[in-house]
């Protein structure tokens, strides 16, 4: 496909187009335009997400976790290469929160992964944190959808493992995968209960080498710290499988795994399910955020908050007074305008 000359800007008509055709410049130019807070740019991006979405939505969407130096790039590369291989066209997306600190940022990652960002049906996507990291999954939900309309059948999502950055890869992907490194004891006594109850999958990597032994007992481990826990998939036990990127092992027995998983929940009807409830968790996070944002936008609420800050942080006024008051406030111009 010939490179398009360089331009400010594209109609929808062209990004809707461009996308439906697989041209990855203006996927990514529709993926800009979804992030921009630019009301201009939001309503732009809106219709083409609409007349995007009937083709969206086929692909298996899979998010992984783990701290960084668990080895996220080196798998995902290892990984990619072997489902490109299968033929799939894959797109790897990121929630990148400690982006401003250059840990696990995924523009990093990228020029790690050389094979994999080379390749014709691979398309990979940073998420810049902007310090707002439930803005940045709202975004990634855009993305994966602008992605699967383009015609990418696997959508990868990752975290680096930082606060609420699993939750919310959790609430957008079909398939959530662990990756941990060889070593239980004090590594297992610092996973969160709460994150190891988000996973459908756990994967011990770098069990290569003197590693090996140790990656066996640390799945070990986990296996048995899993029987005390609710799965987050109803009636799917949770694997600890043992991998290593770096020798391309364990990754067949894994996708099998997620083939699986996918088999098993739609026959039941727990994926339609979870892709149904995870809509309307969007929705709401978003309405919730749209919300925040015109209520402090507001002059009255700006004109009145520092006065209420002041009084509460010298111990002048309740809370939920101040709460009370500023809700009032800002509710009156609307109640004038009204009729």
């Amino acid at each position: 496909m010939p490179n398009l000359p360089r331009r400010k800007s594209y109609s929808p008509i062209e990004l809707i187009q461009g996308i439906q055709s697989g041209n990855r410049t203006l996927l990514s130019r529709a993926i800009t335009l979804a992030e921009s807070s630019l009301p201009h740019h939001q309503i732009q991006a809106r219709e083409v997400l609409q007349a995007l979405l009937p083709t969206s939505g086929q692909s298996l969407r899979l998010g992984i976790t783990g701290a960084p130096g668990a080895g996220k790039s080196t798998l995902i590369e290892a990984l990619g290469l072997k489902l490109l291989e299968k033929g799939h066209k894959l797109a790897v997306l990121a929630i990148d929160p400690s982006s401003q600190l250059s840990q696990g940022s995924i523009l990093g990652d990228k020029t790690r992964m050389e094979a994999l960002s080379r390749h014709e049906n691979c398309y990979i996507r940073p998420s810049p944190a902007s310090g707002h990291l439930g803005g940045v999954g709202r975004h990634t939900r855009e993305a994966m959808l602008l992605c699967e309309a383009a015609g990418y059948d696997i959508v990868l999502v990752e975290t680096v493992g930082v606060g609420q950055s699993e939750y919310l890869v959790r609430s957008m992907v079909d398939f959530f995968l662990l990756l941990l490194l060889p070593g239980a004891g004090d590594e297992l006594q610092g996973i969160k209960k709460g994150v190891m109850e988000m996973v459908d999958a756990v994967l011990v990597n770098k069990a290569d080498g003197e590693n090996r032994l140790r990656a066996q007992a640390s799945a070990q481990e986990y296996r048995l710290a899993l029987k005390y826990l609710t799965p987050a998939t109803e009636g799917w036990k949770v694997p600890v499988l043992l991998t290593s990127a770096l020798e391309k092992t364990g990754l067949e027995q894994f996708w099998q795994v997620v083939e699986n998983f996918k088999t098993e929940t739609k026959q039941k009807g727990l994926w339609e399910k979870r892709r149904s409830h995870q809509l309307l968790e969007w929705f709401e996070q978003a309405l919730i955020e749209e919300l925040k944002t015109r209520f402090f936008q507001t002059p009255s609420v700006q004109t009145l908050l520092p006065e209420l800050k002041s009084q509460i942080s010298q111990g002048q006024r309740l809370v939920s007074d101040a709460v009370e008051k500023l809700l009032n406030h800002w509710q009156k111009p609307e109640e004038s305008t009204g009729g």
